[in-house]
């Protein structure tokens, strides 16, 4: 985020000379630039100069050695304390009794006083008060405690005019310190959003301010004096073999030397001061110079110390293994995407200098001896330079500029600014030749935009006058095409302006957004939430009304979940995806089933003190559709072919919305009539059964083993698909005992997850109405004895088909295994209600009914009427 000081602001576009912070964030709020944080004034109150009059050291008991100070602060601030016990050192005279453990200062230097009533940074109030047996009436200030940051001289103690913080600076006793520092600098801070890179400088934000206010701008490149170079200078070469995207990471590469620059030379105190405020350190001249440019116009710099470069420079992309230890201290391997500035060490092989566009290296590195050096400002592709600041995470100042695009433009004018800075602050003298390798991009196609196409997209009225003023205004040049056509050129600093509805919300956003008016669309006739969105809530209301919780869980799973869910080595839930930037080291992969982060929720809620478990969640859950399936990543330039389009669409993974819950322990609390009733497996198939009339279909319950559940309580749900084919869409039952004991849940937990998707796709589209009945029911039961392996859904079947239109309603109501009914067999009893549209059923036709029952009953799965 950007931090803006209203002073050097005001270099570059003319600001009211009462322009607060609070004012200057409301005007650039209006053309999109964002207030993130205001920061006033930093001190507040009587701080002046002061005249050291006398000083008297006094040794204390603890081995520390005190000023008793006299000082004169101004006729207006000068006050003789009339306190017999407490005399002034030296002659009486109008001044101010101060104590000061610094000793850096003597008699007649001019100091920084902040009197009894100054508030200094962090809030820290100054009185005058009892210390080592005198009345200290104020204090005598150092820089850190003004917010300055250390002495640029490396002067440790108090600020004393003329050196160090206050280099240069003169005043008279009383003056206004405050002024006379800088330390009345209000400063905005902005939010840029990733389209607008160039207003990560004073330039590119004093250029918005003057749209928005119609404030005079000065573009400080045009007062850059470029002199005529005599040749070439360092040797720079370009060598991208592998350029992304078909774009050379290196298009500009300028390289100018200075030379004889005094290595003692320190920032001054102006320039540190900006920077301080705009939130950098300042470090040494020469860094402060590159930074200080990189601010205030946008183009990053990077300086290198001569005498250890040895030429050509080369720009290439890293080789398998190479490694380089950044001016952080971190030695990082380098991957074959990033690109390096390198140099020829002597001839004795390629030394890297750095990683272009985000970090230097430590061999070229500038440093308190360095008197040459050799300034860098280059135009790198903005993708190579993003990429290497994520992968490295190194998210510098830098590179935060040049991913976002740089103007092309700008390398010669800031290396020359750069350099004029040094020799005027550092002596020395700017070498006659200069290296400008490559060249700038030549400007984009102009963009045809009609004169009317504003109006129709943004919906009110433009003119032609503010339509073409307001492109002119961004930099734009702007010609006449075909008749009520213009032909649109974006200035080199714009890459974001592509296309027409770019230059449309241009126009937008200058003419003002607060003339578009805010009025609520009508909602159209007919329309509402879609069948599948219908269904989902049907759904989950369902299951919520079923006395279930809904909760959410992250998608993201380790590798042992599969192994405590018991699941098999060839299971295809085991296919999962794997993340390549993971959130946490310890869960890479996307579950494959939703259970799979729902238990460890129902953990959870337990180990927090409840008793029972009763939760669900609809989520998606994803499988891997091939071993190592990488998907091809488009260049973003244009539309991506019909074959690169299946190629990714066969390498995404595979994606169901699922529906799972997990209910454990008691159902209800108890009451007065004793324990409610623990959730069991039927319930599981209850809540399954739930979800599914919910939405308008009808589930098969077949026995099956399966992980994660008990090997005879569980079973596999099924549907009957348009096309008449049954199809496995989940699985509901009793958990596992080791997978129950895995996650410390109540005994006989179970569980169900199905998917959701396509148990709404397998529900009828539109429910037919059906007549309420008005003839009596009729009711029978059956127990059929059949196989063991015969499913009741099959006998349930066969009744409906036996019983035909009369079959209303079909209830299997026991299940019986034993002794009498013979090994390998099992006895289902079905409730079965019948009934007639046309009349009261007579006795012959409910035997009738019930003989065709049985036959079909024996003829599809060969069940017999238990006797």
């Amino acid at each position: 985020m950007p931090r803006i000081p209203l002073t050097w602001l005001a270099e570059h576009t003319a600001l009211p000379a009462d322009a607060s912070a609070l004012q200057v964030a409301t005007d650039l709020s209006r053309v999109g630039l964002e207030e993130e944080a205001i920061f006033g004034a930093q001190v507040t109150g009587p701080l002046v100069v002061g005249r050291v009059l006398e000083l008297v050291k006094e040794p204390q008991k603890n081995g520390k050695t005190i000023n008793w100070v006299r000082v004169d602060v101004g006729p207006e601030h000068n006050e003789e304390l009339d306190n017999p016990k407490d005399p002034q050192p030296g002659e009486e005279r109008p001044s101010r009794g101060i104590i000061c453990g610094a000793h850096n200062f003597e008699g007649g230097d001019l100091v920084v006083v902040s009197l009894p009533g100054t508030v200094l940074p962090g809030d820290f109030a100054i009185a005058a008060r009892k210390t080592y047996g005198h009345t200290s009436d104020g204090m005598i200030c150092s820089g850190d405690e003004l917010g300055l940051g250390e002495d640029p001289a490396g002067e440790d103690g108090i600020i004393v005019l003329g050196r160090g913080h206050a280099e240069g600076l003169t005043a008279e006793p009383g003056d206004d310190a405050i002024a006379l520092l800088g330390l009345a600098d209000e400063v905005v801070e902005i939010n840029v959003t990733p389209d607008r890179g160039y207003c990560f400088s004073m330039r590119g934000v004093a250029r918005e301010y003057s749209h928005a206010t119609g404030a005079a701008y000065t573009d400080p490149v045009s007062t850059v004096e470029i002199p005529q170079a005599d040749g070439a200078g360092v040797a720079v070469q370009l060598r991208d073999q592998a350029p992304l995207n078909g774009a050379p990471g290196c298009s500009r590469f300028v390289a100018l030397e200075v030379r004889g620059v005094d290595p003692a030379a320190q920032t001054p105190r102006w320039m540190a001061r900006r920077l301080t405020l705009a939130g950098m350190r300042p470090i040494s001249l020469i860094v402060d110079v590159t930074n200080y440019v990189m601010l205030d116009l946008g183009q990053p710099l990077h300086a290198y110390d001569a005498d250890e470069v040895v030429a050509p420079i080369v720009v290439r992309r890293a080789l398998p293994g190479e490694k380089l230890t950044t001016l952080d201290d971190v030695t990082r391997t380098l991957d074959p995407e990033d690109l390096l500035i390198t140099d020829s060490e002597g001839g004795e092989g390629e030394r890297l200098l750095g990683i272009a566009g985000v970090m230097g290296g430590e061999s070229t590195e500038v440093s308190a001896a360095t008197t040459n050096i050799v300034l860098e400002a280059a135009t790198f592709h903005s993708t190579s330079i993003a990429r290497s600041a994520r992968r490295h995470r190194l998210p510098s100042e830098a590179s935060k500029r040049f991913e976002r695009g740089v103007d092309p433009q700008l390398p010669l004018t800031a290396a020359h600014r750069a350099a004029q800075l040094i020799v005027e602050h550092g002596g020395g003298e700017i070498a006659a030749s200069v290296t400008d390798e490559g060249a700038a991009p030549a400007p984009a196609a102009p963009i045809a935009l009609g004169i009317g196409d504003a109006a129709r997209v943004v919906g009110i009225a433009y003119t032609p006058e503010q339509v073409r003023s307001s492109l002119e205004m961004i930099g734009c040049t702007v010609e006449d095409a075909d008749p009520g056509t213009l032909a649109v050129t974006p200035p080199s600093w714009r890459p974001d302006l592509a296309i027409r509805e770019d230059l449309i919300e241009e126009i937008a956003r200058l003419v003002g957004y607060e003339t578009i008016p805010s009025l609520l669309p009508t909602a159209p006739g007919g329309r509402g939430l879609t069948r599948a969105q219908r269904a989902r809530r049907s759904a989950h209301r369902a299951l919520v009304e079923a006395g279930l919780v809904e909760v959410s869980s992250y998608p993201f799973v380790g590798e042992g979940i599969f192994d405590a869910l018991r699941y098999e080595a060839g299971d295809p839930r085991r296919s999962a995806v794997r993340l390549l930037n993971p959130l946490a080291d310890d869960e890479p992969l996307l579950r494959s089933s939703l259970l799979q982060t729902l238990l460890p929720v129902a953990r959870r809620n337990l180990g927090r003190g409840e008793e029972s478990v009763a939760i669900f969640q609809v989520a998606t859950t994803s499988l891997s559709r091939a071993e190592g399936a990488v998907a091809p990543v488009p260049a973003p330039a244009q539309r991506p072919g019909e074959a690169e389009l299946e190629a990714i669409l066969d390498a995404l993974p595979l994606q169901a919305r699922s529906l799972a819950a997990v209910v454990g322990g008691a159902s209800g609390p108890a009451s007065w009539q004793g324990e409610t009733a623990p959730w069991g497996w039927a319930d599981a198939f209850d809540l399954a059964r739930r979800a599914a009339a919910a939405v308008g279909a009808e589930l098969e319950v077949r026995q099956i083993e399966h992980a994660p559940f008990h090997p005879g309580r569980a079973g596999e749900l099924r549907v009957l698909a348009a096309d008449g084919v049954s199809t496995v869409i989940g699985h509901a039952g009793e958990l596992h005992p080791a997978v129950v004991k895995e996650f410390g849940l109540p005994a006989r937990t179970s569980a169900l997850e199905l998917d959701l998707e396509a148990l709404i796709a397998a529900a009828p589209a539109v429910v037919v109405a059906e007549p309420v009945p008005t003839y009596p029911v009729a009711k029978e039961d059956f127990a059929f004895v059949v196989d063991q392996d015969v499913p009741a859904s099959a006998v349930e079947a066969a009744i409906v088909v036996g019983m035909g239109d009369l079959a209303e309603r079909v209830h299997l109501f026991d299940v019986y295994t034993g002794e009498q009914i013979g090994e390998g067999r099992k006895s289902l009893a079905f409730a079965v209600r019948l009934r007639s549209v046309e009349g009261t059923l007579t006795a012959e036709q409910i035997g009738q009914a019930r003989t065709r029952c049985i036959a079909a009953v024996e003829s599809a799965v060969g069940g017999v009427l238990r006797a």
